[in-house]
C-alpha cells in the first residue's frame, strides 16, 4: 500500500477516534445530568416513604453531595469519624448541632506534642452527626431490616445471634492446623466468592495443614448490618480481628484478598506486622495520586468517572455518585434477591450457580454506599502510608494477581503497587476480568495459593 493512502488512513482512523470520543462525552454529559436530575426527584420520595413508613426521614447527603465530593470530602473522612464515633463520642453531647453542619474541635495529639496547647478542627456533615446521634443516646435509630432492605432469614440471621460478629466460613483441622490463612472478598460480594470456588479445590495435603477462614465483611453476606453504622476502615478492620483472630487465636496467618478486600488487608497487614507470613492481591484499587491533589477526589475520579461505557464503569459512577439511585436499585434487586435467584435458575435451568448473585445481592444501601465511599475512595491518602510499611517493616512474600481484562480495576493499579514494594509479584492473567481470575481458574488459582503458602512458610522458618 502506497505511503499516502496509509497516511489517508491513519487520518481517517485519527478523526473516527476523535469524533467517537466527542460523542461519547456528549452522551455521558447529557445521561449522567438526567440522572442528576433523577436523583433528586428520588431523595424527596425517599424521604416522604420513609416518614409514612418510619415516622421519620434518613438523613442524606445529596444537599451537600457535589461539593463534599468534589472538593472537602467531608462524607469521606473514613478515619476522622471513626475517632468521633469510638473514642470522642461522648464529647459530641458538649455540642450545639446545628442543622447544616457541625464544627467539632478535638485535640492533635502529633500537634501537641509539638506545639503545646494547638487544637485543629475540621467538619463533619450533618448526616454524619445525625448518625452519631443513635450512638450517642444508645439507641438504634432505624429499624432492622429498614422498609427497604430484606428482611429474609438469610440476610438477618445476624439478628438472632447473641454476639455481634462477622459470619465466618472456617475449615480445616482445628487442633492440628499448622498454619492460618484469612480470606478477604471484594466489594458487593461474600465469602461464598472463596468458599464455592477455592475451598473445595485446595489439596487434601492443605486441607490438613491450614485453617481456611473466609468471612462476609461488616454489612454483605450474612454479616451483621447495623444502620447506624459509617463502615470506616477501623470498624471493619476490628470486626475481622473480634471474629477471627481473637476467638481463634490466630497468631500467625497467610492473607488472600479481592478488590476492595486489598485495602482491609493490607491496613491489617499494617497493624499486624509480626504475623502475617504472605499476602496475595487480586486487582488492587491503588492509584497514585499526584502531589497536590485532594487524594479522595482524584481515586473518586478514576473510580467513577462519569461515563456510560464501558458499562462496568457506568455502573461504578452510577454506584458513586447517586445515593437515592443506587437506594432505589438496592430495593429492586437486593430487596427481591430471592426472586431473582429463582429466575435465575429457572431460565438457566438450575445449571448456573448462583453464589455470585448471593454475594452482589445481599447487601443492605447504608452498608454499600458508606463502605465505597469510607473504604475504597476514603483511604486514598492512607494507601501509600501503607504501603510504604509492607516495604520496609515487612517480610512476608506479596503476591499480585490481575486480569489483563478487568476493566474495574485497570492493570495499572497493580503495577503501581509493584513500584511501591519492589519486591512484590505481578502476574497479569491473559482473557480474565475482575471476578474470572478466580471463578474460570479456581483450580489453577488454587494449587498457585499451596506453592505461595509454603514459600511463605520456608520465608518464615
Amino acid at each position: 500500500m502506497p505511503s499516502s493512502e496509509m497516511a489517508v488512513m491513519g487520518k481517517t482512523i485519527m478523526i473516527l477516534r476523535l469524533t467517537g470520543r466527542v460523542l461519547h462525552d456528549a452522551v455521558s454529559f447529557i445521561v449522567f445530568s438526567l440522572l442528576d436530575i433523577l436523583d433528586l426527584i428520588l431523595c424527596f420520595a425517599f424521604k416522604a416513604v420513609d416518614f409514612i413508613i418510619e415516622a421519620e426521614w434518613k438523613p442524606c447527603y445529596c444537599t451537600s453531595a457535589k461539593e463534599v465530593i468534589t472538593s472537602s470530602g467531608k462524607i469521606f473522612v473514613s478515619e476522622q469519624v471513626s475517632e468521633i464515633s469510638r473514642s470522642t463520642v461522648n464529647e459530641l453531647k458538649r455540642f450545639k448541632v446545628e442543622d447544616k453542619s457541625s464544627t467539632v474541635t478535638v485535640q492533635s495529639s502529633e500537634k501537641n506534642i509539638k506545639k503545646g496547647t494547638t487544637r485543629s478542627t475540621f467538619t463533619v456533615n450533618s448526616t454524619i452527626v445525625g448518625m452519631l446521634r443513635g450512638k450517642i443516646g444508645g439507641q438504634q435509630l432505624y429499624p432492622i431490616p429498614r422498609w427497604s432492605d430484606c428482611d429474609c432469614k438469610f440476610c438477618t440471621s445476624w439478628t438472632t445471634s447473641s454476639k455481634e460478629t462477622l459470619f465466618v466460613r472456617a475449615e480445616g483441622p482445628r487442633d492440628k492446623a499448622k498454619e492460618d490463612v484469612l480470606f478477604v472478598h471484594g466489594f458487593i460480594s461474600s465469602s461464598a466468592f472463596w468458599t464455592e470456588t477455592l475451598f473445595p479445590n485446595f489439596s487434601n495435603a492443605a486441607k490438613s495443614t491450614y485453617r481456611l477462614f473466609a468471612i462476609d465483611l461488616l454489612g454483605f453476606g450474612r454479616s451483621p448490618k447495623p444502620a447506624d453504622s459509617l463502615y470506616t476502615l477501623r470498624e471493619h478492620l476490628d470486626m475481622i480481628e473480634q471474629s477471627v483472630l481473637e476467638p481463634y487465636k490466630v497468631k500467625s496467618f497467610h492473607i488472600v484478598a479481592h478488590s476492595l478486600g486489598c485495602i482491609l488487608a493490607l491496613a491489617l497487614a499494617v497493624k499486624h506486622p509480626g504475623s502475617v507470613k504472605t499476602l496475595t492481591l487480586l486487582a488492587p484499587p491503588y492509584y497514585k495520586v499526584p502531589k497536590g491533589v485532594q487524594a479522595t477526589q482524584h481515586v473518586m475520579k478514576q473510580v467513577a468517572p462519569r461515563r456510560v461505557w464501558p458499562l462496568i464503569t457506568f455502573g461504578a459512577s452510577i454506584a458513586c455518585w447517586y445515593e437515592h439511585i443506587t437506594r432505589a436499585v438496592c430495593l429492586v434487586l437486593s430487596k427481591n434477591h430471592r426472586l431473582w435467584e429463582f429466575l435465575t435458575k429457572l431460565v438457566t435451568r438450575n445449571r448456573m450457580r448462583t453464589f455470585l448473585i448471593e454475594g452482589f445481592f445481599c447487601h443492605t444501601h447504608n452498608a454499600a454506599w458508606h463502605t465505597l465511599h469510607n473504604i475504597i475512595c476514603g483511604t486514598g491518602s492512607r494507601l501509600d502510608g501503607y504501603l510504604d510499611s509492607v516495604r520496609d517493616h515487612l517480610k512476608c512474600d506479596v503476591n499480585i494477581f490481575h486480569g489483563r481484562n478487568d476493566e474495574l480495576i485497570p492493570v495499572e493499579c497493580s503495577y503501581n503497587v509493584q513500584q511501591k514494594v519492589p519486591r512484590a509479584k505481578v502476574k497479569v492473567i491473559d482473557g480474565e476480568d475482575h471476578i474470572t481470575i478466580v471463578v474460570n481458574r479456581q483450580k489453577v488459582f488454587a494449587r498457585e495459593l499451596e506453592e505461595i503458602w509454603r514459600g511463605g512458610d520456608r520465608v518464615v522458618n
